[in-house]
């Protein structure tokens, strides 16, 4: 999920969806044969909300991708960052439905989308992420993605605070496990990431030991970045809801080191075994930042509902798919690890 092949990925084919759909319907491809029925059928008689939302998930209208997804039909640069075309239309010809479904954005304020931009671009140098690579990293394109995916707020700041987080983890995945010229080697990503965490939840060493982390957090620079958007997103998060995204990215930290494990071992893991990964390395954590950026908090009780979980859980799992699926690079480069390519 590197934000330099995002950059370079050509936009994907109408084909995804029904890859997609392949992938998921046969089991017998490496997974289990007992795989649980459809979303609707787990789900609470009395719930339907729930039931109509997994629905729409499962077996949307029309469209190819995901919300983010839907920059491409508006600028060539943001379209590499998301590398399929969506409507938000239902069909009209009866025909079947085998596509993925978005609705259209809630506003598109490109002046906007810029500013946040042009002041991303200008952190990225300070912080030391992607040296000699900021063009790419304005190619990118993150603030129109931000203020796209946070129309509640036409506050240049807050988005720039979502979007110093996302672009702290994208640079994860890209130090640590995708570009080797960053310093990726999934021989040593566990002591890396184990280190750099400390700068996400602070940690408190003796007073001897102390010096000695701080020194290396310091010469990390995805280590900075988190130091930096962390403070930055404290502006207008409580401390529940940094602390919630804490928990997103640890659990994302443990998905790095089972990705890890395949590439280090050469071991190509069974769909169902992937498709457990993607359920803990998804969009999940830029998904938690949708509150605080907006101006309000989710209660406890309905964050953990479970019932809450299952469907963001669906929807940052269908939009990594969505995204993977149509990076036609990345397809290339671990092909063995999605099982989709052959579908």
């Amino acid at each position: 999920m590197s934000v330099l092949s995002r950059v370079s990925a050509p936009a994907a084919t109408h084909d995804l969806a029904s890859r997609v759909a392949a992938l998921l319907s046969n089991p017998e491809r490496a997974a289990p044969r007992d795989l649980p029925g459809s979303v609707g059928d787990q789900l609470p008689e009395d719930n339907r909300l729930t039931r109509s939302v997994a629905g729409k998930l499962i077996t949307g209208p029309t469209g190819l991708g995901t919300s983010a997804a839907r920059i491409s039909s508006w600028c060539p640069a943001a379209a590499r960052v998301s590398t399929g075309r969506v409507s938000a239309g239902r069909p009209t010809d009866g025909g079947s439905d085998s596509e993925l479904y978005c609705p259209a954005a809630l506003r598109d304020d490109k002046a906007l989308g810029e500013e946040v931009n042009d002041r991303q671009v200008d952190w990225a140098e300070q912080v030391g992420i992607y040296p000699g690579q900021l063009d790419r990293v304005r190619a990118a394109n993150f603030g129109r993605l931000m203020m796209l995916t946070h129309p509640a707020t036409d506050d240049p700041d807050r988005l720039l605070a979502a979007s110093k987080c996302v672009l702290a983890e994208w640079a994860t995945d890209d130090h640590f496990l995708d570009e080797e010229f960053l310093g990726a080697d999934a021989l040593v990503i566990g002591s890396r990431l184990g280190i750099t965490y400390a700068a996400v939840d602070p940690a408190d060493l003796p007073v001897g030991y102390a010096p000695q982390l701080e020194a290396a957090l310091s010469a990390e620079p995805v280590a900075v970045a988190y130091r930096s958007a962390f403070d930055h997103l404290a502006r207008y998060a409580s401390a529940t809801q940094v602390a919630r995204l804490r928990h997103e990215l640890s659990v994302m930290c443990m998905a790095y080191n089972h990705e890890a494990n395949w590439r280090a071992t050469g071991r190509v893991p069974p769909v169902w075994e992937y498709l457990t990964h993607r359920h803990e390395n998804s969009f999940l954590p830029l998904m938690v930042l949708v509150d605080p950026i907006s101006g309000y908090e989710l209660p406890a009780a309905e964050f953990a509902d479970r019932r809450v979980r299952r469907v963001f859980f669906l929807a940052g799992s269908a939009s990594v798919w969505a995204w993977l699926g149509g990076n036609r690079e990345w397809h290339s480069t671990t092909e063995g690890y999605h099982g989709a390519s052959n579908a």
